[in-house]
């Protein structure tokens, strides 16, 4: 009898213990939602903002919560915009370009790197297409070689694309060198292999570039035909 009645005592007591652990975890996980709803609209809101104050305040929220494992679709959504900020989306006022922030730009399209998404991939490809900074095509650049998608050789292309537009227009041995780098990536990936390496070549025949971007152009090209 007193067997049983230890035996119920126990069974009671871990019962309530479980009980006051669920109860512990639910409320720990509603307060954890609440506050990840919270720092969404804190973010949203920084980065819709005209004031580039509040837009660097926001990416600083983004490095946080991407760099903690915290993303949520609201701070993806906030960072793709940022990526665009004066580019595909542009505020104007009597005419005049208000919101042209290349370092904020910049600095988006290095944490969409760290986002690794599909939908991050999608934006780093359209920043490449209308950006017309070196320093943020660059960033782009690297990014989408740390993402790593290339499905039906849509990243190598665009990246290929840039290297095009910029030899031409604007030559930055930065950004040639940040192409490199992607091709290196993502070499594993491509499936017409042509393209890129004619943009390597034409890379590594640009004496307009420094020494250090054509040699290490000279070096991928010869790692990729030992292939």
């Amino acid at each position: 009898m007193k067997v049983t009645k230890v035996l119920a005592a126990g069974a009671l007591c871990a019962a309530l213990s479980g009980f006051a652990f669920a109860q512990s975890r639910t409320e720990t996980t509603v307060e954890d939602e609440y506050l990840s709803s919270v720092e969404d609209v804190i973010i949203t809101e920084l980065s819709a903002s005209p004031e580039y104050d509040n837009k660097l305040i926001a990416l600083q929220y983004l490095e946080n919560a991407i760099g903690e494992g915290r993303t949520t679709p609201d701070m993806v959504a906030a960072t793709r915009s940022l990526a665009g900020e004066g580019v595909t989306k542009k505020s104007r006022t009597n005419g005049r370009l208000m919101n042209n922030y290349p370092d904020i730009r910049k600095k988006a399209c290095e944490l969409l790197g760290q986002i690794g998404t599909e939908e991050a991939k999608d934006t780093l490809v359209q920043i490449i297409a209308d950006d017309t900074e070196p320093m943020v095509v660059a960033a782009a650049v690297h990014s989408l070689g740390d993402i790593g998608i290339n499905e039906g050789d849509e990243v190598v292309n665009a990246i290929e694309f840039a290297q095009r537009r910029y030899a031409a227009l604007n030559p930055s041995s930065s950004l040639a060198l940040e192409i490199l780098f992607a091709y290196e990536k993502l070499a594993d990936t491509v499936t017409d292999r042509a393209p890129m390496i004619e943009s390597i070549s034409a890379i590594a025949a640009n004496y307009r570039f420094a020494t250090t971007v054509r040699t290490k152009a000279y070096d991928l090209l010869r790692d990729l035909k030992a292939k």
